[in-house]
């Protein structure tokens, strides 16, 4: 007689809260990825030009919008129809190899954002160097098809190996009817060969981020050792221009990170130590990551500022509009 080891189970109370915050998160996440697509899509529309930030960013909120509707279906899978005999179920599964795909995408699109701020803002001295800055900066709508391209290429990949590897499982299945805990086995084995698999397709695209954001550090360093040395006190619009892309990669290169590793840590979480409230915050940090990353991009964007501070003058005036209309003195004659 075999025996599994079940899930640790949590309670009702635990699972509700869960699935709040979830769906909180859900709703903070489409609002800021929402209204960066939508500033940038109204221009678009009215046929006003773009520029190669404003489409890398429309880009990119796109791809956090399904990144958060994935984590959503995410959530509601593990507080309903996760079966405590079969914590990594096919849905499961897909569910995550999606996710590790479109995060996969969004590296790539960061990767041109931060390719195209060193094309833009640092001054290369060797010839080559400016030449291929000065190419980078033409290219970036190529670039983003290329994106596209390659993303697609990935997304057959994985699900190729993803599907291949799900159907040996139940090959596996069928040969061996009655060992049910080595069939769970090989399904986490082949799971897990396809996790690193979509994993490790991330890899050039996250050193040449890692190698674009180095050369933004090294030439802010240089910038600020030679304002040192002319003593200039007067405002700096190229420093200005390295702080704001420096926060904008320096952030997205931590909570990339910090929700890559809690994926990673949710898997022996859940098949391993069988504690489905540690996979829940995992889950929860996965989620607050493209949410924090959107807010910053919009508070380093002039244009999305602008947009910011045009929605809360219209809401103040319509308040302000509706407060004058109550204490209206004829209006209060007639009540």
């Amino acid at each position: 007689m075999v025996t599994l080891t079940h899930i640790g189970s949590v309670s009702s109370e635990v699972r509700n809260a869960f699935l709040f915050f979830s769906v909180l998160e859900f709703a903070v996440g489409i609002l800021v990825n929402a209204f960066i697509f939508l500033v940038n899509f109204r221009d678009l529309v009215r046929r006003q030009p773009l520029s190669h930030c404003d489409l890398v960013l429309m880009s990119l909120s796109l791809t956090r919008l399904v990144l958060h509707g994935l984590l959503l279906l995410k959530a509601i899978q593990l507080t309903h129809f996760q079966r405590l005999r079969d914590p990594l179920s096919f849905s499961y599964q897909t569910i995550i190899i999606l996710w590790m795909i479109v995060n996969q995408a969004g590296l790539w699109l960061a990767t041109c954002l931060s390719l195209l701020y060193c094309s833009k803002i640092v001054r290369f001295s060797h010839a080559f160097l400016l030449h291929a800055a000065n190419w980078i900066s033409r290219k970036i709508p190529q670039m983003l098809l290329s994106v596209v391209v390659l993303s697609c290429v990935c997304t057959l990949l994985c699900l190729w190996d993803f599907f291949s590897g799900s159907h040996f499982s139940a090959v596996t299945r069928l040969l061996t009817n009655n060992s049910t805990e080595l069939n769970l086995n090989i399904a986490k084995l082949s799971f897990f060969h396809s996790f690193l698999f979509c994993g490790l397709a991330s890899i050039p695209s996250f050193l040449l981020f890692l190698v674009s954001s180095g050369v933004l550090v090294f030439s802010l360093g240089r910038h600020v050792r030679m304002m040192r040395a002319k003593t200039r006190g007067s405002r700096d619009p190229s420093l200005e221009a390295h702080t704001r892309a420096l926060r904008s990669l320096v952030s997205f290169f931590c909570l990339y990170v910090l929700s890559l590793c809690a994926a990673l840590f949710s898997m022996p979480l859940l098949t391993l130590w069988h504690n489905k409230a540690g996979v829940m915050v995992c889950v929860g940090i996965m989620a607050a990551c493209p949410s924090g990353h959107a807010a910053i991009l919009i508070s380093g964007n002039a244009k999305l500022r602008r947009a910011v501070d045009t929605i809360l003058l219209w809401a103040q005036s319509s308040l302000r509009v509706r407060v004058d209309h109550k204490t209206d003195p004829r209006m209060l004659g007639l009540c």
